[in-house]
């Protein structure tokens, strides 16, 4: 079956099954305005600007199934109705490759919202610079659930709303520079929510701002950085369910290389300068 276009929405998206208005009522409004007028702030003011913990929604139900042969190139807005997107032919591998195909990959500045990927999610979402990914769900993770590539210091990407469940390895895989804010989401089964990449062939700079997310046990790490590039992480209003033996790392850090050797722990906790973090902003149920 061959990929839909970027400049035409899915005729899911008007099914009379859409799912609740907490799930999509929010993504039809004015997405991509939205979307530019977050991006624009800085990662402290995003930090400073913490999510009412209500805006967490529930996991949807997808509206129907499609294939995905060859990778869907977007930009622009992509609206998936909420349909559930699903790797097959060559995507249709259940492996750990880093060098897979992804469902989707996203042009500078590009919109991806209303979209559930199902199993096998090839490497779930790139992003080649500044994105928005709003009201994403991704089912059972592949190799990683989104990418993010871009090689601009001042590269913005957004994930608002939407979760993660069944990463054995990583969510969100941070190769470029710039600053990833993570906002209402939640993340289920998984071995790092963020990591900046330890040993890609070039390194950069990069930040990331998590605030109002729920981790939900079993799970390693949220975040992993490399203190010796200066990469950040800000984080506000977490919860984690279920780690009564606070197994779950917040933040770990790392010394990074362009060898492609595995990087080493430096340390993990709040420090002040690389993991931005107060006590009160990690809660516990």
């Amino acid at each position: 079956m061959s990929s839909p276009t970027a400049s035409a929405s899915p005729s899911g998206s008007a099914s009379p099954s859409s799912p609740s208005p907490s799930a999509s009522a929010s993504a039809s409004k004015s997405a991509s305005a939205s979307a530019s007028a977050s991006a624009s702030k800085s990662a402290t003011a995003s930090a400073a600007s913490p999510s009412p913990v209500s805006a967490l929604g529930s996991w949807p139900t997808a509206t129907g199934g499609r294939p995905v042969t060859s990778t869907i190139k977007v930009s622009g807005s992509y609206d998936g109705g909420l349909q559930r997107f699903y790797g097959s032919g060559a995507l249709g591998g259940d492996s750990q490759d880093e060098d897979q195909d992804p469902v989707f990959e996203l042009a500078d500045g590009a919109v991806l919202k209303n979209v559930v990927l199902g199993a096998p999610a090839a490497d779930g979402v790139h992003c080649l610079g500044s994105c928005t990914l709003q009201n994403v769900w991704w089912q059972d993770v592949g190799e990683d659930a989104a990418t993010f590539k871009g090689t601009s210091p001042s590269a913005t990407y957004l994930v608002i709303g939407g979760g993660a469940r069944k990463a054995d390895d990583k969510v969100f895989q941070h190769n470029g520079a710039g600053t990833l804010t993570i906002r209402n989401f939640q993340v289920a089964e998984f071995g790092k929510l963020y990591r900046s990449c330890g040993n890609c062939d070039t390194q950069y700079k990069r930040h990331v701002v998590i605030d109002n997310v729920r981790a939900t046990s079993p799970g390693k790490v949220l975040v992993g950085i490399n203190a010796n590039y200066g990469d950040t992480a800000t984080l506000s209003g977490v919860t984690i369910v279920g780690d009564s033996g606070r197994d779950i790392t917040v933040c770990e850090r790392f010394q990074g290389n362009t060898s492609g050797a595995e990087p080493s722990k430096v340390g993990s906790g709040p420090d002040g300068t690389y993991c931005r973090y107060s006590a009160s902003a990690i809660a516990y149920k």
